[in-house]
């Protein structure tokens, strides 16, 4: 869609010559690999590849690293980051590119020193609508994320302020439903619209413990934390208090990492049975272990079977609502599509599998693994809370809106068979 030539090393059709690569790699492409001498790196959102070619060795997580801060840019002043969104305001993306990037080198991918060399407005696009065969649960409330305006339109706005407490799981479970390994990357994103640019105060609970500090029972334990650069840490460690003043665009305020034991929102029980010397028959459970006033939407698990798989056959039970299953045979997996699974309930699938050869234990091995898709708004694992979000000079006047949301999601969710 865009093309820009810093150095004039870049020779004519590498455009062409990567998209043909990644399209046609066998499975997932590398994020970096060499063609010819010329070296291709790139990070993917939303449906757009983001590339950076060089033929001289620089260094991969450095340039991952200046894609990830572009991208960031680019939805920041575009407010919706797609491919329509891209092409109405080609003007203004290239005049980003010049600004943050000169000869190549980079100068800056601060949304905020940007704002004084950038003079075009952004063409606002709505948000996308994916059609999916399955409608998706919305959100009680709008997230930090969700919000599509622009940085710097020209429009009156609302005195808003947008807070996601966003946590990513990487679970492994075994067959019994037990966790073997664990982990929380947490994040607490912010998005801005004070007129002002007021001081602003964010208390977190104050069980909070960082480190090998963390050794009290009950209490948050943080492995480790960063915060972004513009926030005060002067009451952090007496009162769990953060004071800053928040720059445009989104940004992360802090981002924790938790490996301890917590509560996982899942558990999944898998069972095989062998009907015939040619069937099996593969049974997965799967309970929402969280309170009963949460639910799991959009939830999508995803069921490896056997290279023998002649065909298979999903059987949901008959009270099933909202479900969908298939088996896929091009890639050779049963897809199961749940649109909301309430706390504490349990749902169940059946699979019923034909094999072209006769079914040994090595084809019971090759079973799985289950890997398990969803989104659980309004519902952290780890209880870190934010008790108050407050301007520090308040006025009678000047009361924002505040939108605090806590969503949970699946990183990696895997159970083995």
């Amino acid at each position: 869609i865009i093309t820009r030539d810093y150095c004039g090393d870049s020779v004519r059709g590498t455009a062409e010559v990567f998209f043909r690569k990644v399209k046609f790699w066998t499975g997932d492409a590398p994020p970096i690999f060499n063609i010819d001498g010329m070296h291709y790196i790139f990070v993917k959102k939303t449906g757009l590849f983001f590339v950076v070619t060089t033929v001289v060795n620089v260094s991969p997580a450095y340039s991952i690293e200046l894609l990830n801060k572009m991208v960031k840019v680019f939805k920041d002043y575009c407010g919706v980051l797609n491919e329509e969104s891209i092409r109405k305001n080609f003007v203004l993306i290239y005049e980003l590119l010049d600004e943050i990037l000169d000869f190549g080198f980079p100068q800056t991918t601060s949304t905020e020193q940007l704002r004084s060399c950038v003079h075009n407005e952004a063409i606002v696009v709505d948000a996308p609508k994916f059609g999916l065969s399955m409608p998706k649960i919305n959100p009680r409330t709008v997230p930090s994320t969700s919000v599509h305006r622009p940085v710097g339109s020209g429009k009156k706005q609302k005195n808003e302020i947008f807070v996601d407490i966003l946590e990513r799981l990487t679970v492994l479970l075994n067959a019994a439903g037990y966790v073997i390994n664990s982990s929380i990357d947490g994040s607490i994103q912010m998005k801005s619209y004070l007129s002002g640019n007021p001081e602003l105060k964010l208390a977190l609970n104050e069980d909070i413990c960082v480190g090998s500090a963390g050794n009290s029972y009950g209490a948050v334990v943080l492995d480790d934390c960063n915060f972004h650069e513009c926030v005060d840490l002067s009451q952090f460690d007496d009162q769990k208090l953060l004071s800053f003043y928040p720059p445009d665009g989104e940004f992360a305020v802090m981002n924790y990492r938790i490996t301890g034991d917590f509560r996982v929102p899942f558990r999944v029980f898998p069972m095989i049975e062998e009907l015939t010397p040619y069937k099996l028959e593969i049974t997965l459970r799967i309970r929402a272990d969280m309170p009963e006033q949460n639910y799991g939407a959009n939830v999508a698990v995803s069921l490896q079977m056997p290279k023998a798989t002649q065909s298979a056959s999903c059987e949901l039970p008959a009270a099933a609502q909202g479900q969908q299953a298939e088996y896929a045979s091009t890639e050779n997996r049963v897809i199961w599509a749940l649109k909301k699974i309430q706390g504490g309930t349990e749902q169940c699938l059946r699979v019923r599998m034909t094999s072209a050869t006769q079914c040994t234990e090595q084809t019971k091995k090759e079973v799985g693994p289950v890997s398990l898709n969803f989104e659980v708004p309004m519902y952290n694992v780890s209880s870190l809370q934010v008790k108050y979000l407050r301007i520090a000079e308040s006025h009678k006047s000047y009361n924002p809106y505040r939108w605090v949301r806590y969503v949970t999601t699946s990183s990696s969710y895997v159970c083995r068979m």
